[in-house]
């Protein structure tokens, strides 16, 4: 059995700490928070800011893990080159998550290294630079951190005169050291997927049935998988998740998003080395193994034949319409009382602020069912829930 260092012990990092413990792994959950999910279910846990280099290391040093797998960008990614030499096995590869963890670094991978149609865009280093870009891209276009996570310091900028809110408010919104922003055309799709790949030690690459979404302000609100996509795009979007989680190496389950459009085809977005939010939605049993029973099986080696469809299913958020140290769960039985194919997931986060998301409602059809009324049915279940001081 393995240690594994699971950095980042959110929602995510939770789930994937259940499935580690069902196949008898010894995981050490890490935040900078106590009493984080994942930590509600691991061995052990470790409180401390992973930005900071010696203190990350002192907590590899400390539990000797024999996998050290990230969940969240906020780490000091470059010493993991140093605990890969070592021969700790980084998840899915210390070069996957440094370039991942920074948009720069993995849009020029994707647009000039291999090919793959993206957003046009260019990159700003102050207010002045990030004009001049916008006078080149035009209106409206989209402003985003380096480096950040569910959507936070993102902006649609609509025209000059906002600039400067948009710079203001993506220099918050990014994590780590790294003030620069990344300015992109505004692409006008017809829909979005997340399309989750899973690439083996020795296997071949899988894909999960895409998984279409919706965001506000950047972030997950509903995901849905068994989108209607037509088969060329379909067919595109994994060629080039293919190649990009290649070129990045490494076993592991992506989170590879993508933007569709009926006249313009398929556009690469964004990339994940890890289980991915919108994914969520697999904990509906529409796999037959969720996106975190395969991502472990990946980083541990074992075989995934293949990913099978299973059933149609929908997942919508539980946001906290307050903000609480002691946060206490209104209607949860009325949410599951109206169908037995409707679940609940009470992430466990010890405060709540609003517009944090504290849990998810999941559901499922069969093959062949309506997917509005699932996405309806499930919508309405998770606005039930209120979060409550």
């Amino acid at each position: 059995m393995k240690t594994i260092l699971l950095l980042g012990s959110g929602e995510l990092g939770k789930e994937f700490a259940i499935a580690a413990q069902r196949l008898g792994q010894t995981v050490v959950a890490c935040d900078k928070y106590a009493g984080a999910p994942a930590m509600q279910v691991a061995d052990a846990a470790e409180v401390f800011d992973m930005l900071d280099g010696d203190a990350l290391a002192a907590a590899v040093a400390k539990h000797r893990p024999d996998i050290i797998v990230p969940e969240i960008e906020a780490i000091r990614t470059e010493r993991l080159y140093e605990f890969e030499r070592a021969g700790v096995q980084v998840v899915p590869s210390a070069r996957a998550v440094n370039f991942t963890m920074n948009r720069k670094a993995i849009r020029d991978l994707a647009a000039k290294e291999l090919g793959l149609k993206t957003a046009r865009y260019f990159y700003a280093a102050s207010l002045g630079e990030l004009r001049e870009a916008a006078a080149k891209i035009g209106f409206p276009c989209v402003v985003k951190p380096l480096m950040s996570s569910s959507g936070k310091g993102q902006s649609l900028v609509k025209g000059p005169d906002e600039l400067e809110r948009a710079w203001h408010y993506g220099c918050e919104g990014s994590r780590g050291d790294i003030r620069e922003l990344i300015i992109e055309e505004f692409i006008r799709f017809d829909s979005e997927i997340t399309l989750l790949t899973v690439t083996q030690k020795d296997g071949p690459t899988l894909f999960c049935p895409p998984i279409g979404h919706v965001q506000k302000g950047g972030d997950y609100r509903e995901s849905f998988q068994s989108p209607v996509i037509a088969p060329e795009h379909l067919a595109e979007a994994q060629r080039m998740a293919a190649a990009v989680t290649e070129a990045l190496t490494g076993a592991g389950l992506w989170g590879v998003e993508f933007f569709l459009s009926r006249d313009n085809g398929v556009y690469f977005s964004e990339l994940s080395p890890r289980p991915h939010d919108t994914g969520m939605v697999t904990l509906a049993g529409t796999q037959n193994l969720n996106e975190f029973e395969l991502h472990l099986r990946a980083v541990l080696g074992i075989p995934i034949p293949a990913v099978t469809f299973e059933r149609m299913g929908a997942s919508a958020v539980i946001l906290s319409g307050v903000e609480t140290s002691a946060p206490r769960y209104e209607g949860v039985e009325e949410a599951v009382a109206g169908d037995p194919r409707t679940d609940i997931r009470i992430f466990g986060k010890p405060s709540a602020r609003v517009n944090r998301r504290m849990g998810v409602v999941v559901g499922y059809e069969p093959h062949g069912s309506s997917l509005e009324a699932l996405r309806e049915r499930v919508c309405a279940a998770a606005a039930k829930v209120k979060v409550t001081e």
